[in-house]
């Protein structure tokens, strides 16, 4: 897949402080890519030089294999952490005003916007002023005014902030929508959760390095610990007396004829060589590879912890039956 924009060796410093150290990054074409990173890592830079707010010292940016350049802020809809609109100004009136900012005119403007409106239940709102409406209320113009002039990249910064849970679940309808029409999608956003259920790729910047980049499912998929979770029944023996050195028990919850377990294979033991025992002894119910959760990798990534095989993380993961 071709990459709308492109980053390269980006460097950015401020007084002493690199924020940003040699950062490159593809984001494909019509897809999500999560921008993922603690507090302090750089991506607001990078989001702040996509958006031509500020320059890097070193790298170039590329959009649709072009260096980037002030024309293509019409191409960019961008929607900030920290937002705000004119309090004592109508909200319908403010909405057209950005939008003709945008490069709609007046006509094109109040259609799309009245449809957007109906669509977010925000139509009888149009002539009350900013300060009338609710802090979700708010998000929903700002979100709207960002995607009205149909950018083809599309950089959202915490969309969810403040949203209750069934807005978060519309809007990330409408997010996806987006994609599918043709956008393409920076996001970025501490919620792990909301990564895996819409992020198709992903990068990951600690202390102004890019340490991590790839598809969600390859990475997920290379995270993965070999850890099994099997169910049995009807068990001739203990779990653990049916292992030997090159498995680990991690968890087991249950009775001593039913059990859930969670199996670390060794070494490059095959799978196989766990179900074998499993089989001779006891009714196998269930068995599967679990892989990580991108909360997992991000933590340990971060801080060089694993907390998917601490005994903790286990207990929480598994509830006794």
């Amino acid at each position: 897949m071709d990459a709308l924009l492109r980053a390269e060796h980006i460097i950015k410093e401020y007084a002493n402080h690199r924020a940003l150290n040699d950062v490159s990054l593809e984001i494909p074409e019509q897809s999500i890519f999560g921008l993922l990173g603690p507090n302090g890592a750089g991506k607001t830079t990078l989001i702040r030089i996509i958006n031509q707010i500020i320059g890097p010292d070193n790298g170039e940016i590329f959009l649709n294999n072009e260096h980037l350049k002030p024309r293509h802020v019409e191409q960019i809809g961008y929607l900030p952490e920290e937002r705000g609109l004119y309090k004592k100004m109508k909200v319908g009136e403010q909405a057209e005003y950005l939008a003709r900012l945008k490069g709609l005119n007046g006509f094109d403007a109040r259609k799309l916007l009245k449809q957007w409106f109906e669509r977010f239940d925000l139509t009888p709102w149009w002539n009350k002023k900013v300060e009338e409406l609710s802090k979700g209320m708010q998000q929903k113009v700002q979100f709207i005014i960002t995607v009205l002039h149909k950018p083809s990249l599309l950089i959202f910064d915490e969309p969810f902030t403040g949203f209750d849970p069934i807005n978060v679940n519309i809007l990330k309808e409408e997010i996806l929508k987006l994609r599918h029409d043709g956008a393409t999608i920076i996001f970025s956003t501490h919620d792990m959760a909301s990564v895996e259920e819409l992020c198709d790729h992903i990068a990951l910047i600690n202390k102004s390095e890019k340490i991590l980049e790839g598809q969600v499912q390859q990475i997920k998929k290379q995270h993965a610990g070999r850890i099994y979770e099997v169910e049995l029944e009807n068990m001739k023996k203990p779990l653990e007396n049916m292992l030997d050195d090159r498995f680990r028990l991690l968890t087991s919850t249950g009775t001593t004829d039913s059990t859930r377990a969670r199996v670390k294979i060794l070494n490059d033991t095959p799978a196989n060589d766990l179900l074998q025992p499993l089989l001779r002894e006891a009714q196998l119910v269930a068995f599967k590879e679990l892989t990580p959760s991108m909360n997992d990798i991000f933590i340990k990534q971060v801080t060089g912890r694993f907390p998917a095989e601490s005994a903790e993380t286990d207990k929480q993961h598994i509830k006794p039956r």
